[in-house]
């Protein structure tokens, strides 16, 4: 006997066939080819998204621009370029910048791929509720696990960069079910 049937069968027959489908587990994988569009759409959009909301609040509640800005685009440079670069004054370069912004676009079609696989199977409401708390997860893994290999990062941990992480959740939900729903 399957989940899927053990559900079923308790419902009664005035149950709409909405309520039915979000008890049913969803058990089909979300096809990546079909839906690399959605995915990289929702990964660009949700890495756009919540860096202007972390530029944003950095504007509204710190006297600390442009000067948190160069340094994040150091520690996310300094990923690829080495310690050495976390040594260069606070002032703005090209080449980190574009490389900052090319680890950072690419982690964010990463996580959309994982955040398109959890939520293909949910409504639109469902999605965003998980995608904020993929967002969460996110944080812990960029702020906790990535921080034992690049330890600099322990610096950016503050309730301003939360609230990034949670906006680039809810954003790619949203941009990815934007496109996948009709």
């Amino acid at each position: 006997m399957s989940l899927e049937f053990f559900v079923n069968e308790k419902l009664s027959p005035h149950d709409s066939k909405k309520n039915i489908q979000l008890i049913t587990p969803c058990v089909n994988p979300p096809k990546f080819t079909k839906y690399w569009k959605a995915i990289f759409y929702a990964g660009i959009a949700a890495g756009i998204f919540s860096t202007a909301a972390q530029i944003i609040l950095w504007w509204l509640f710190w006297d600390a621009l442009p000067s948190i800005l160069y340094r994040d685009i150091r520690f996310t440079a300094a990923m690829i370029f080495g310690q050495a670069v976390l040594q260069i004054p606070a002032t703005f370069d090209w080449e980190l910048a574009l490389i900052a912004a090319c680890i950072h676009f690419s982690l964010s079609i990463v996580y959309a791929v994982g955040l398109s696989y959890l939520i293909h199977c949910f409504d639109r409401k469902n999605s965003v509720i998980i995608g904020g708390l993929f967002g969460l997860g996110i944080f812990l893994i960029n702020m906790y696990g990535f921080v034992m290999i690049f330890p600099w990062f322990i610096e950016t941990r503050d309730w301003i960069t939360v609230t990034a992480h949670l906006v680039f959740g809810v954003s790619a939900a949203r941009v990815y079910k934007a496109f996948i729903t009709p």
